[in-house]
C-alpha cells in the first residue's frame, strides 16, 4: 500500500471516530472551525480522466526511471471509481496512448487494452427529415488507424496502469476548494466536508474534508470544471484568448440485432433534426459485440429557448439512418456532458503559479475531427514532463511551468487546432449553415488552415438565448418507448445517485429572484436545456408568477450545462459529496 494511501485511510478513520463527538453538538457549530487533516505530495492531479491519468503515469515513469520511487503523485477523482463519470463517443486517435504506453495493444502484454475495435469504414451524411444525402468525409474526420472504444472502459484501464507504476489514485474524493500560499500561488486542494445536512448543519456522520498540499497542482477536471473556473478567473488566464464556447453531447449505447451490426463502422450526420441556425451533428459507431454508440452534439450557442437538446436527440433516432439500426435492439445506457468547442481561439494560458490546466479543462478538443482524447493525453504528458523538470531544482518557492506553455505551442495539439480554427466559427457568419459547410469543405480539402485570418466566436453561449416570445415554440413528439424514451427513463440508465440530505450542489443565490427575472423572458429554458430533468417550474398559486423554481438535484448527471447556458449566469455547479453522480457503463 502506498504511503499516501496510509495517510488518507488513517485520516479518514480519525475523522469518522471524531464525528461521533458531534452527535450532541450545538446547532451553532461551524464545521469550518475543525482543523482539516493534510497530506504533502509532490504533484496533485484533480480529475481521473485521460489527461489526468496520462500526466500521473508520465510523472511516475520519469520518477521510476530516475530511481526516485518516493516521488509522490496523487490523483483525486470525484466519481466512486475511475471512469464512472467519463462519457464520449468515442473514436480515439491512438497517438497519445502510443506515446504513453506503446504496448497498449501488444498481444505479448498481459495488461493490454482488450476492448479496442479498429475503425474499418466510415460514412458522412446530410440529413433531411426522411433522407440521408451523401457528402464527402473531410480529411479531419477520416478514421483509418483509429479505434472505437468505450471511453469508460479505456479510462478504467488507464487507472489500473497508473496504480501499477505507483500513482496514488483516490476515487470518491471530490476536490472542492483551491488552496493558496501567502504569495497567492496554488498550494493544493481540499476535498469537501462529508456528513453535512441539507440545512448546512453537521450530522452524526460529519467528517471534515482533507487538504492535499503539492508543489504542483494540475487541474484535469474536464469541461467547465468547478475549480478550473476559479483559477482561470484568479490568474486571468483568458486575457489573451477568446471566451470558451460549448456544446452538449447526448449519448446512448445500444445492443443491436446481429444482422444490423457493422463492426468498425464510423458514421456521422449533419442537418436534421437541428434547425439551420444551430451547429451540431449526430454519430453512430459500431464496436465490441453488437454494440452501437449513438449520439447527438448540440452547440450551446443556440438562440431559441424552446429548443431541447434531449428532445432533438430522441427525434434524431427516428430518422431512417438511425432507426433501421436501432429497431429490435435494446438501449443499455444513457449519458450527457458538456463539451468544449472553442478550439484554437479559446485556449487560455495553461500555466500559473503552482499549477497547470490540462485536457478539456484547457479546451483541446478538435471539433471538426470530433476527437479530443489524444490531445488530452498529450497535454497531460507535456505538463508532466514540464513539472518533472521544474521540480529537479530548488522548489522552496512557487513553481511555474514555463516549459509547459512553450512545449504546447510546439506540439501537435497547437498545430492541429490552428489548422481547423475557422471551421466551427464559420457556421455563425452571414454564410449560415450551407455557406459554413462550403467554407469548411474549402478549409478542409484545400486551404488546410493556411489563411491569414482567424474568425472570432460570436457572443457567449448564455447570452445567445433569445426571449421565448420572439421565437417559434417547438413541440416534441411523445417518445414511443422503443426507440425514443422519456427523460426520467433515460436518467435511470445513468446509474445516478446522490444522498438527499446534503447541501444542494446546484447553487442559486436567490431562487425567487431567479424565477422573477428568468421565467417571464425564457419560459422555463432550464427545464429544456437540462438533459436530466433537474430543473422544473412548478405551478404554485402562492407565488407572484404562479410558478415556483424547483431543483431536483438527485437527478444531476454532472454535465454542467446549467452553469454554461443559464441566461443570467446565476446557477453555479459545485461538486457534491465524493463518489456521487452518474455511474456510466460502457460509455
Amino acid at each position: 500500500m502506498a504511503g499516501g494511501v496510509r495517510h488518507v485511510v488513517q485520516a479518514r478513520a480519525f475523522g469518522t471516530t471524531r464525528a461521533n463527538r458531534f452527535a450532541d453538538i450545538e446547532e451553532s457549530f461551524d464545521p469550518k472551525s475543525v482543523e482539516r487533516e493534510s497530506d504533502e505530495v509532490d504533484v496533485c492531479i484533480v480529475g481521473g480522466g485521460p489527461a489526468g491519468l496520462s500526466a500521473a503515469i508520465r510523472l511516475k515513469q520519469l520518477a521510476n526511471a530516475n530511481g526516485n520511487e518516493d516521488f509522490r503523485v496523487l490523483l483525486l477523482e470525484k466519481a466512486g471509481e475511475i471512469g464512472a463519470h467519463i462519457l464520449s463517443g468515442a473514436v480515439i486517435q491512438p497517438t497519445g496512448i502510443q506515446e504513453l504506453l506503446p504496448d497498449w495493444l501488444d498481444e505479448a502484454n498481459e495488461n493490454r487494452f482488450e476492448h479496442a475495435t479498429p475503425a474499418t469504414s466510415e460514412k458522412m451524411r446530410f440529413l433531411t427529415k426522411s433522407k440521408a444525402v451523401w457528402v464527402p468525409t473531410p480529411p479531419q474526420m477520416q478514421n483509418h488507424g483509429n479505434y472505437i472504444v468505450s471511453l469508460n472502459q479505456f479510462t478504467k484501464w488507464l487507472g489500473e496502469r497508473a496504480e501499477e507504476v505507483g500513482v496514488e489514485v483516490y476515487p470518491g474524493f471530490a476536490a472542492a476548494e483551491v488552496l493558496y500560499k501567502p504569495d497567492g500561488s496554488v498550494h493544493g486542494v481540499a476535498t469537501n466536508d462529508l456528513g453535512i445536512g441539507r440545512d448546512g448543519k453537521p450530522k452524526d456522520s460529519f467528517e471534515r474534508g482533507m487538504e492535499f498540499h503539492a508543489k504542483v497542482t494540475m487541474f484535469g477536471e474536464g469541461c467547465h470544471g468547478s475549480l478550473t473556473k476559479q483559477v482561470v478567473k484568479k490568474f486571468d488566464l483568458r486575457r489573451d484568448s477568446q471566451h470558451q464556447t460549448y456544446a452538449l453531447g447526448l449519448k446512448e449505447v445500444w445492443e443491436v440485432a446481429p444482422e444490423k451490426f457493422d463492426k468498425g463502422l464510423v458514421a456521422h450526420s449533419l442537418g436534421y433534426p437541428l434547425p439551420a441556425d444551430t451547429y451540431g451533428g449526430g454519430w453512430m459507431y459500431h464496436f465490441g459485440d453488437n454494440l452501437v454508440s449513438i449520439g447527438l452534439v448540440v452547440a450551446l450557442d443556440y438562440s431559441n429557448p424552446w429548443l431541447s437538446p434531449y428532445g432533438e436527440f430522441q427525434k434524431m433516432k427516428h430518422h431512417p439512418m438511425y432507426k433501421t439500426v436501432l429497431e429490435g435492439g435494446k438501449c443499455i445506457s444513457y449519458g450527457a456532458r458538456a463539451l468544449v468547442e472553442g478550439g484554437f481561439q479559446s485556449i487560455p494560458k495553461v500555466a500559473f503559479p503552482g499549477g497547470a490546466l490540462i485536457g478539456d479543462s484547457a479546451g483541446f478538443i478538435n471539433v471538426p475531427k470530433v476527437k479530443g482524447t489524444h490531445n488530452a493525453m498529450k497535454s497531460g504528458i507535456l505538463a508532466a514532463e514540464a513539472a518533472w523538470d521544474a521540480l529537479q531544482g530548488d522548489t522552496e518557492g512557487s513553481v511555474f511551468l514555463y516549459q509547459y506553455e512553450e512545449s504546447l505551442r510546439k506540439s501537435s495539439i497547437w498545430k492541429e487546432l490552428k489548422e481547423v480554427r475557422n471551421i466551427r466559427p464559420s457556421f455563425h457568419t452571414p454564410l449560415g449553415l450551407y455557406g459554413g459547410m462550403m467554407y469548411s469543405g474549402l478549409e478542409a480539402f484545400v486551404l488546410k488552415g493556411r489563411v491569414p485570418w482567424t474568425l472570432k466566436h460570436k457572443t457567449e453561449d448564455h447570452a445567445a438565448t433569445k426571449h421565448a416570445d420572439s421565437c417559434t415554440k417547438i413541440e416534441y413528439p411523445k417518445p414511443d418507448g422503443k426507440v425514443s424514451f422519456d427523460i426520467l427513463t433515460s436518467v435511470s440508465r445513468t446509474g445516478t445517485n446522490h444522498e438527499e440530505d446534503q447541501p444542494v450542489h446546484l447553487q442559486v443565490k436567490d431562487w425567487d429572484a431567479h424565477t422573477t427575472d428568468t421565467w417571464p423572458r425564457f419560459k422555463g429554458v432550464e427545464n429544456r436545456f437540462c438533459p436530466a430533468g433537474v430543473y422544473e417550474y412548478v405551478e404554485d398559486e402562492s407565488k407572484p408568477l404562479r410558478v415556483r423554481f424547483q431543483i431536483n438535484a438527485q437527478n444531476c448527471i454532472h454535465c454542467k450545462t446549467c452553469d454554461i447556458k443559464a441566461p443570467n449566469q446565476d446557477i453555479n455547479w459545485a461538486v457534491p459529496q465524493g463518489a456521487e453522480g452518474p455511474k456510466y457503463y460502457m460509455t
